[in-house]
């Protein structure tokens, strides 16, 4: 089902569940397979943001399997994606949003490409998405946008900070890569 031919919501939302994530990106479907480590990375970070983010009714904490359909038509599926309360009116919607998360999260893994990890990245941040943390477990560091220009490198022993838009939740980037 790869290729340029434009498919419906459902014909995206009905690939196989064969490990891999799959995108619209300019038309074609892109789908990438994802290890174990990666798994538990993100796993990990879910946890401790739904624990957090539940206690005080911040939003909602969506996993991969949660498309976003942004400005460019293109429908991404970040690993992990978080919208503040109150910016889905009503009852959530049943097929992909057409918003862009306020934090998305994407966990490197080895078959990435840096080039589309960054297209990404610009993407996300030119629809609106207000923080972008990118998680690289083999490089043991993660980086944190707010607009291209703005990056916060963060090493091993530091934490990913929720900044304004997850107010006061912070995780030691080592509690998520152990």
């Amino acid at each position: 089902m790869v290729g340029t031919r434009a498919i419906s919501d459902q014909e995206l939302a009905g690939l196989p569940r064969d490990g891999r994530k799959y995108e619209l990106v300019d038309g074609e479907v892109q789908g990438r397979p994802a290890g174990y480590s990666h798994g538990l990375v993100i796993i990990r970070l879910i946890g401790r943001l739904w624990g957090y983010v539940a206690e005080r009714s911040l939003g909602d904490v969506l996993d991969s399997s949660t498309g976003f359909r942004l400005p460019t038509g293109n429908v991404r599926s970040p690993d992990l994606s978080f919208v503040a309360a109150g910016r889905v009116p009503g009852e959530p919607p049943q097929g992909f949003a057409d918003l862009a998360p306020d934090l998305a999260v994407e966990v490197l893994s080895p078959t990435d490409d840096p080039r589309q990890v960054m297209d990404k990245v610009g993407e996300y941040l030119r629809a609106g998405v207000r923080l972008v943390w990118i998680i690289d477990p083999q490089g043991h560091r993660a980086a944190a946008y707010r607009s291209p220009s703005d990056v916060r490198e963060v090493r091993g022993d530091g934490d990913l900070d929720g900044e304004d838009v997850v107010p006061g939740f912070r995780c030691a980037l080592r509690d998520l890569l152990q």
